[in-house]
């Protein structure tokens, strides 16, 4: 990675961005928020500074999201199950059969939650 990233400036630039928000998250603080996104938008990364310019509409948002340690994660891992499992049995299921494997889905998730990866290999 770091040969890579000694040979593309844009690339080494993005990586660098990417592991300052990572900073932020880690210590939950959202005070660099504003010099981040002003770095982000001056980049001179077309889609870096599209980012930053939908994240500075919802600034606020963002801020908060850093600082309090509630997210959405559990229910967008849900609603990421539901959406696979519709595209999959598109047109070949009824809505019974896409619930049962929805509920089964969540089951097998929080049977397999509290286990460790090595305990999982096959």
């Amino acid at each position: 990675m770091p040969r890579l990233l000694d040979h593309c400036p844009e690339l080494r630039l993005a990586h660098d961005l990417v592991r300052q928000f990572a900073t932020m998250l880690d210590n939950r603080d959202a005070t660099p928020l504003p010099g981040w996104l002003n770095d982000l938008a001056h980049s001179g990364l077309a889609p870096i500074a599209g980012l930053a310019r939908a994240l500075h509409e919802d600034r606020h948002a963002v801020a908060q999201g850093i600082r309090t340690p509630y997210n959405a994660g559990v229910n967008e891992g849900r609603i990421t199950d539901v959406k696979l499992q519709k595209r999959l049995m598109a047109g070949r299921a009824s809505v019974p059969l896409l619930r049962h494997r929805v509920v089964l889905i969540a089951h097998l998730r929080r049977h397999y939650a509290d286990r460790l990866p090595s305990e999982l290999s096959l």
